[in-house]
């Protein structure tokens, strides 16, 4: 440990000026076009020196120093500006390596105390050191040893190449689509291109426009399925390629991605729990994803990934390898009771009595088209396909020490809980739940997104569960009889 204050590695000077050039782009091209004769080319020079000289500023006025008690960090030039870290505040150490810093050997470190990490406000970020350096940083301050750690390493779960068919079930192609979409109808808009100066692009338009609309239909979503598929499977492998999850003395390692490496340490005394969640065409394909439900990393959902979407049977096994009791992760649950059935298909048949309604008085009263709500008519089987699926998927259990809640269709998530890491109860009853004797009950805890609901949950049932998870917690609010 050297308590000097030291600078970051210099090979970041061939980094930071290309990542702020990155950064202005839009603009310097901006400036290059819209400038007058050789005005734009002057000024985009300009703008180009001065994000140059941006990016090696920060390495001139960028120091830090680790000390038994601190992780202190000073960046700025004109105003000064000093972060610093409790060391018994650190939670996560976060190693992350874009192309070119993987290229020159760096690595960015992110220091989260789980305290508005995700607000900048409590973190620190050193961008960049030497990956050896980074690596031994991170041990140091997760009070672990580098040779300990490699010398006990018990690999959870690896990416296969087969898992990459879960990739389109995931719909993140979507998201692609719009930025690419977005790119280009801002492209266009600024370039003004007019049809006229494009023979091919005039025949293109009168040939759709020739075209019958239902064909058009069907080639649209044809495509559309193909492109997200293909660029979901695409960011698939960018985010998971070398997924590797690992259990080392005391913390799990999570090391992930293709061209942007991520490596991710947590430490097992935080670990709460976990979540398996299955997206609904996730688990048509049979898919699930698991995450960790730990304290530290609240605002870094990302950083709490265990497994990326993969076979089922592998998320239950990686979920109950990580809390070591397979059988919370698998057991069978208590199912909600006729009153829960009931009040899911009642609720689903008054909302699509509610739509199909407003659709026929529109077209009674004020002429809209009929098929409006003769369409609508098919929400009353889609609905009660889907009350029947989200009754299905409720459920709650108490299973060694842990608390497992279950609900959810379009997204079904088992969360395992071990009760140990629960610090508080909330019990919730509606109008309409009081009238059908269901409980809402929340465990709350200091991990994770902090609560954690057990959804319509028979009232006795309810009080008996909290009171057996934490014997004790309940007595002074408790009747015994």
């Amino acid at each position: 440990m050297n308590d000097d204050w030291q600078r970051l590695s210099a090979r970041m000077l061939a980094v930071h000026p290309v990542q702020e050039v990155v950064r202005l782009l839009p603009v310097l091209i901006g400036v290059l076009f819209i400038g007058r004769g050789g005005q734009g080319q002057i000024w985009s020079l300009v703008g180009l020196g001065l994000a140059i000289a941006a990016g090696l500023l920060r390495w001139f006025t960028t120091t830090y120093q680790i000390t038994a008690e601190h992780v202190r960090v000073r960046r700025g030039l004109l105003s000064r500006k000093e972060l610093s870290v409790p060391r018994d505040r650190i939670r996560t150490v976060d190693l992350t390596s874009r192309p070119l810093q993987r290229i020159l050997g760096l690595s960015r470190v992110v220091i989260g105390t789980g305290r508005g990490d995700w607000q900048g406000a409590m973190g620190v970020t050193l961008d960049s050191l030497a990956t050896a350096d980074a690596a031994r940083l991170r041990e140091e301050l997760l009070h672990r040893r580098t040779e300990h750690t490699e010398g006990l390493v018990d690999v959870l779960a690896e990416l296969r190449p087969g898992w990459v068919r879960f990739g389109p079930f995931t719909l993140s192609g979507i998201a692609a689509i719009g930025v690419v979409v977005g790119s280009l109808a801002n492209l266009f808009n600024e370039v003004r291109i007019d049809e006229d100066d494009f023979g091919m692009l005039q025949s293109l338009v009168g040939r759709v426009a020739s075209t019958p609309v239902w064909l058009i239909v069907i080639v649209l979503l044809v495509l559309t399925v193909v492109l997200v598929s293909v660029l979901s499977v695409i960011a698939y492998v960018l985010a998971f390629w070398n997924f590797r999850l690992a259990r080392g003395e005391g913390t799990l390692r999570v090391t992930r991605g293709l061209l942007t490496t991520r490596q991710t340490t947590i430490e097992l005394r935080r670990l709460r729990g976990a979540e398996i969640s299955e997206p609904l065409l996730l688990r048509a394909a049979r898919g699930a994803r698991c995450s960790a439900i730990t304290t530290g990393l609240r605002g870094e959902h990302s950083g709490s990934v265990l497994l990326p979407p993969a076979p089922r049977a592998v998320a239950h096994r990686v979920a109950g390898d990580v809390l070591e009791d397979p059988a919370a992760a698998t057991a069978e649950l208590v199912q909600h009771g006729p009153r829960a059935h009931l009040r899911r298909h009642t609720r689903a048949f008054l909302f699509a009595a509610a739509v199909t309604g407003l659709c026929a008085l529109l077209w009674w009263f004020a002429d809209w088209p009929a098929w409006l709500w003769q369409v609508a008519l098919a929400l009353f089987p889609i609905g009660a396909l889907l009350a029947e699926d989200r009754y299905r998927n409720l459920g709650h259990a108490l299973i060694g020490g842990k608390l497992v809640f279950r609900q959810g269709s379009l997204v079904r998530r088992r969360q395992v809980l071990a009760t140990e890491g629960v610090i508080g109860w909330v019990f919730h009853r509606s109008f309409f739940q009081r009238r059908a004797g269901l409980i809402s009950l929340t465990a709350t805890t200091a991990a994770g997104r902090q609560h954690y609901t057990g959804v319509d949950v028979p009232a006795a049932e309810a009080i008996a569960l909290a009171d057996a998870a934490e014997p004790g917690l309940l007595e002074p609010f408790l009747v015994r009889r």
